[in-house]
């Protein structure tokens, strides 16, 4: 099969989901970066006849298209201009001069406002753009506000107006936040804006663990429900969202059904006290909490993680066995090389098949029982996404399981605040 042959098939493979494509020549240069509601509408058109000058000379180069996935069309819009600035493909249209394109202005005030204009027309502030779609763009910072609250006004009023009362900006105004707090809120806009989604998300995920080591869970529950909303951005079109990390983790892992079932594993012990395992539970993308598990270490007193990890996924699926329930489509293993082929040997001496992933703690390298090698997945990908989604759900509850019991130890049986969750220890 020719290259020709081969670029063809893959566009008509595209998914029919929102997103950005790259456009790449042999070499592996980016030749151009496009956006999308439909991947695979849009990438058919480029097979027509009634094909621009400009785009037939650009499609002679082209060796390979990669696909990104994306919450819906105004988060593609993000990613796009976040790509085109760093990439700077030849093809794409040179937006910087023209005064017609909206820009995101950040002023320069000591709590910064955040608008859109069109072109830099004002001398100070900075700016991110531009953009190729006004409507998306205010579509992007709607969602954005809701989790990422800022002032929006010109001027600095004197009381709080209905933002705040609504949510949407934390009222600097009235002292209601600092501006060392502030500047952070502003410092995590700007990294959504430029399309760096999978770092915001390793920064709020460390912080997020953090505070939960701390027992501070209000602050770890606000970082976790940040972390979820940047994973499928936005709320109004999770369906679509969740589907394409499905099909995403799918295409990569290459499974042969959707990963509809997925369950998580994760151990947390202090000293070799009170050691715990913790199994969460995801359906099509979301936590399914009814179903989420919880193992105290019963074989064997003191640290090792692989030990722990045979007996709580020996236990869970001898159980499974026993009451001849359907087994998940998917296991994601919080750790690395060594606890992926930990899980698995446990699984082959159960004679049950599983796909398994697990995902490193620091450089978050992914491993797959396929082929037991670190595999490739973009850091913003929504398959990763997804797979951090499972591992930091994982990883809170176990702690938080583990607190408890230690909270019990020393006062008792009195239960922790924050442990919401009603789930049964196995």
């Amino acid at each position: 099969m020719g290259q020709a042959q081969n670029l063809k098939e893959k566009i008509l493979h595209a998914p029919d989901l929102p997103g950005v494509y790259l456009m790449r020549d042999k070499r592996g240069q980016v030749l151009y970066v496009g956006k999308a509601n439909s991947l695979k509408k849009r990438l058919v058109s480029y097979l027509g006849r009634d094909l621009s000058s400009k785009t037939i000379a650009l499609m002679a180069k082209v060796a390979d298209i990669e696909f990104r996935l994306s919450a819906d069309e105004s988060m593609a819009l993000l990613l796009e201009a976040g790509l085109i600035h760093e990439f700077k493909p030849r093809y794409n249209i040179s937006l910087k001069d023209d005064k017609s394109f909206p820009f995101v202005r950040i002023s320069k005030d000591k709590f910064p406002s955040v608008s859109i204009v069109r072109g830099k027309k004002y001398a100070s502030g900075r700016y991110l753009g531009p953009y190729t779609d006004a409507k998306l763009l205010k579509s992007a910072l709607k969602i954005i506000r809701h989790s990422f609250a800022y002032r929006s006004c010109g001027n600095m009023p004197k009381q709080s107006c209905i933002y705040h009362r609504i949510n949407l900006c934390q009222a600097p105004c009235i002292g209601r936040i600092s501006a060392k707090e502030y500047a952070k809120v502003i410092g995590n806009i700007v990294l959504i804006l430029k399309g760096k989604n999978d770092l915001l998300i390793r920064r709020l995920t460390k912080l997020m663990q953090d505070k939960a080591k701390t027992l501070d869970f209000e602050a770890a529950a606000s970082l976790r429900d940040q972390v979820i909303v940047l994973s499928e951005m936005p709320v109004t079109n999770g369906i679509g969202n969740r589907k394409g990390q499905l099909e995403d983790l799918k295409s990569r892992l290459g499974l042969g059904v959707l990963p509809v079932r997925i369950e998580g594993f994760d151990i947390s012990n202090l000293s070799g006290d009170h050691a715990v395992g913790s199994m969460v539970s995801f359906y099509n993308a979301n936590p399914d909490k009814n179903n989420y598990r919880r193992f105290r270490i019963k074989s064997f007193k003191g640290v090792d993680d692989y030990r722990m990890l045979s007996e709580v996924i020996r236990r869970r699926y001898l159980r499974l066995i026993r009451e001849k329930k359907v087994f998940p489509d998917l296991l994601v293993i919080d750790g690395g090389k060594g606890h992926l082929l930990t899980a698995l040997r446990v699984l082959n001496e159960l004679n049950i098949v599983i796909p398994l992933v697990s995902i490193a703690k620091v450089k978050e390298n992914i491993y797959g029982s396929q082929n037991l090698t670190a595999l490739n997945f973009p850091k913003d990908s929504p398959a990763m996404n997804l797979i951090r989604k499972v591992r930091d759900e994982a990883h809170r509850f176990a702690v938080g399981y583990h607190h408890l019991l230690r909270r019990k130890g020393l006062i008792g049986n009195m239960s922790m605040t924050g442990q919401k969750e009603q789930i049964r220890d196995q």
